[in-house]
């Protein structure tokens, strides 16, 4: 995997992204489908481990991440999908305010089926002021 997301990074078609808590690696986040041209759009997918749910790191990691891509790197569509029982990752896009665009019937091969997603997006001129400002302040 970790060779895969390497060479995929070099071709400019992915960016991985270690979550860590106290110097320990605790999630990952991986942006995938970089697309160019009239698109200029990416996916975002994540995990966090569930000794470390709760603490707001995931959505500060998309947050950030959301941010370097719509500003530094110059995308125009950030694109997340959610298996519709991850009610933890659905928290994530409500706090950041993605919009809900529909359904994706059977979306991705998981765990021997193929299962649906919500898809959700956020777009350049929804956040001038960036998905950080959406946050708050850290509780």
């Amino acid at each position: 995997m970790i060779g895969t997301l390497r060479r995929r990074a070099r071709l400019g078609q992915a960016m991985p992204f270690v979550l860590t808590w106290d110097d320990e690696m605790v999630g990952m986040l991986t942006v995938n489908g970089i697309t160019w041209g009239s698109a200029r759009w990416a996916s975002l997918g994540y995990w966090v481990a569930k000794s470390h749910a709760g603490r707001s790191i995931t959505p500060t990691a998309v947050a950030l991440v959301s941010d370097h891509l719509l500003t530094t790197v110059g995308l125009h569509r950030i694109e997340i999908a959610i298996r519709p029982e991850n009610a933890a990752s659905l928290r994530v896009v409500e706090k950041l305010g993605f919009v809900e665009i529909g359904v994706a019937r059977r979306f991705l091969h998981i765990a021997g089926e193929w299962r649906d997603h919500r898809m959700f997006q956020v777009l350049a001129e929804d956040v001038p002021a960036g998905l950080v400002a959406r946050l708050g302040p850290p509780s």
